[in-house]
């Protein structure tokens, strides 16, 4: 292929959620290497960018994708060849998937591939039992150090403020959505394996776990957009089973978000909402009183045009 040609390629972040722990889809390449589930688009053979991705994912992890949504294009040079040097540029359009692990259906990953926690490669974003300690002893010093070499003030100053805006400094208070952003902010200041890579440096003492290529920045922008989405789209039933428990959908959000809701605060919006419906049937339990089981409904997409969990900001 001659200089300066562009391949198209597909990515998808394939999301699920185990218990109350988020996962995404990745697949162990032979460098020992956690990517998302990726291939080339072929023109001449798929009709759509959708059809190609779907192609991929079913012959690399044996999934039929259900709910699909395009994230973004990620085009940077350089993404797939450290250095930026390769000849053929390659612009990989990125998709949002979710799905259900051991669905009714049978279907299971693929021996190459694997669930992996989504905090693994993000640790700082679950808040769910206190703020993460690495934020206060290693992420905010070490980033105080990259505004500090900054070459001028001007620059300091807005290196300062990006810093007070992703990681709630100086009384900002913790916007779950910006994920990309904290991970670009932590990729520029050298902070995570991925920049060690792309410029030839060593790779110790990095924060969370590294992925091949780009793959990173593009399971952030998939856990930014459904952390905003299921606020205004039911999203989140995507990934319940057919009935649950309201314990059982306060704790699946709560992983998506990374962080806890109040228990009678959260079922009084999920009631004023219409989003759940009782199924007349209760779950076993234990010990104490069984809980009532419900289901989605579906009516509600008729209803409104934005129907999703109106969570408050963080305070």
């Amino acid at each position: 292929m001659s200089a300066g040609a562009i391949s198209v390629g597909l990515s998808a972040a394939i999301v699920s959620v185990e218990g109350e722990r988020p996962c995404a889809l990745v697949v162990t390449h032979d460098g020992g290497e956690d990517a998302l589930p990726f291939g080339p688009f072929d023109p001449g053979s798929q009709h759509t960018l959708e059809q190609g991705l779907r192609k991929w994912v079913g012959e690399q992890t044996q999934f039929d994708l259900g709910y699909t949504e395009q994230l973004y294009t990620f085009g940077d040079r350089g993404r797939h060849s450290p250095g930026g040097a390769a000849e053929t540029r390659i612009v990989s359009v990125g998709y949002l998937a979710l799905t259900r692990q051991g669905k009714d259906d049978g279907t299971e990953a693929s021996r190459d591939t694997r669930w992996q926690g989504w905090y693994h490669y993000f640790p700082w974003e679950d808040w769910r039992d206190a703020k993460p300690q690495m934020i206060e002893t290693t992420i905010i010093p070490r980033l105080k150090s990259f505004v500090n070499a900054a070459s001028d003030g001007k620059t300091a100053d807005l290196r300062r403020d990006r810093v007070r805006l992703c990681f709630g400094t100086d009384g900002v208070a913790w916007d779950e959505e910006k994920v990309l952003e904290r991970y670009e902010l932590l990729y520029e200041a050298g902070l995570v394996q991925e920049f060690a890579r792309d410029n030839g440096g060593r790779a110790d003492d990095m924060l969370g776990a590294g992925m091949m290529f780009d793959h990173r920045r593009i399971l952030a922008t998939a856990i930014a957009r459904l952390r905003g989405k299921m606020k205004y789209r039911p999203v989140v039933f995507e990934l319940m089973a057919a009935s649950f428990t309201l314990l059982e959908l306060q704790r699946t959000v709560e992983a998506l978000l990374g962080r806890r809701l109040h228990k009678q605060n959260f079922r009084r919006l999920v009631a004023e909402q219409g989003l759940v419906e009782g199924t007349g049937k209760f779950a076993a339990s234990a010990r104490g009183r069984p809980a009532e089981l419900f289901r989605f409904r579906r009516e509600v997409l008729r209803e409104r045009p934005a129907p999703g969990l109106r969570l408050g900001a963080r305070r």
